[in-house]
């Protein structure tokens, strides 16, 4: 009979690309209260402002679904490599 390894799959600890980017989404929100309260803006600046938080908050969103894309991939192939 033959005899294998069960190995069960443990999570990589913490990630911290993910706090990374939370990090960063909560100092662009901060960025924008603090920017609402300009004395004297232009008529520009509060869309312009709104805009500018609303489009980082977007690309960090994107970049942590990359990152766990290839985290993903990563797995695979490491998983593929194991079997050979």
């Amino acid at each position: 009979m033959k005899h294998e390894t069960v190995t069960i799959p443990l999570r990589d600890g913490i990630d911290w690309k993910g706090i990374g980017y939370l990090f960063s989404i909560s100092g662009a929100l901060a960025l924008g209260a603090a920017g609402c309260f300009a004395p004297h803006a232009p008529v520009w600046y509060f869309p312009a402002l709104g805009i500018g938080v609303l489009t980082t908050i977007i690309g960090f969103a994107i970049r942590y679904v990359a990152h766990l894309k290839q985290k993903r991939e990563i797995q695979e192939t490491k998983r593929e490599a194991e079997r050979r």
